[in-house]
């Protein structure tokens, strides 16, 4: 469920996407029609408005996320609020000049940030965040630890480089293939991490047993 949960602005991105995609006529008429004061010119293509309309969706989809996490009375992830600010800026970008290159740098832009983070985090002030995010629920040596941090720089670093092959080469003026990707193949790529990470730390407790 949480699983769900986290995903579902990418997965209303998508959704957005794929149905302004297939009513492309009616998506650029509806925001000439009431969002022109958002784009420059007041007016965008048919083929513009499927990616403005999904970056809509996605923005305020983050939104929603924020606002029931409060409404709950609990405490909004650093991650989310890091989120939100990366749609807005480059959701923004990209509504005001009907440029789909400004959200497809976003996706890399916050991976990266991601990489930083926990590097300076550990470099800089000696904490390592993986294993604070973690140590709640399994207690590993040093070692093991920095492995895992390590191991998340280099996969976030990896995965930025790679949505850019994707959107600019691979996939170069083909934003619907690239919106397909982000949904489905980054998130398939981070669970294939994510249980590989789940084997490595599951065959060191048998050891440490």
């Amino acid at each position: 469920m949480k699983f769900l949960f986290d995903f579902l602005p990418l997965l209303a991105f998508f959704a957005a996407y794929k149905l302004a995609g297939i009513h492309a006529e009616a998506a650029q008429d509806f925001i000439n029609t009431h969002l022109s004061a958002l784009v420059s010119g007041g007016v965008v293509t048919a083929a513009q408005s499927p990616i403005i309309i999904a970056t809509l969706i996605g923005i305020f989809a983050t939104m929603g996320q924020i606002v029931y996490i409060k409404l709950r009375g609990r405490k909004v992830d650093f991650v989310l609020w890091l989120s939100l600010f990366m749609f807005i800026f480059f959701g923004g970008l990209t509504i005001y000049f009907h440029d789909d290159n400004f959200i497809k740098w976003k996706l890399t832009i916050v991976y990266w940030c991601f990489a930083i983070g926990l590097l300076v985090s550990q470099l800089a002030f000696k904490k390592n965040l993986m294993r604070k995010s973690m140590e709640h629920i399994i207690h590993l040596p040093d070692v093991i630890w920095n492995r895992i941090n390590l191991a998340w720089i280099c996969f976030f670093a990896a995965m930025g480089f790679l949505n850019l092959f994707v959107a600019f080469v691979l996939f170069k003026g083909d934003t619907g293939a690239w919106v397909s990707f982000k949904a489905f193949g980054s998130t398939s790529i981070m669970f294939v991490f994510i249980v590989g990470q789940t084997l490595y730390l599951s065959k060191h407790m048998k050891d440490e047993a």
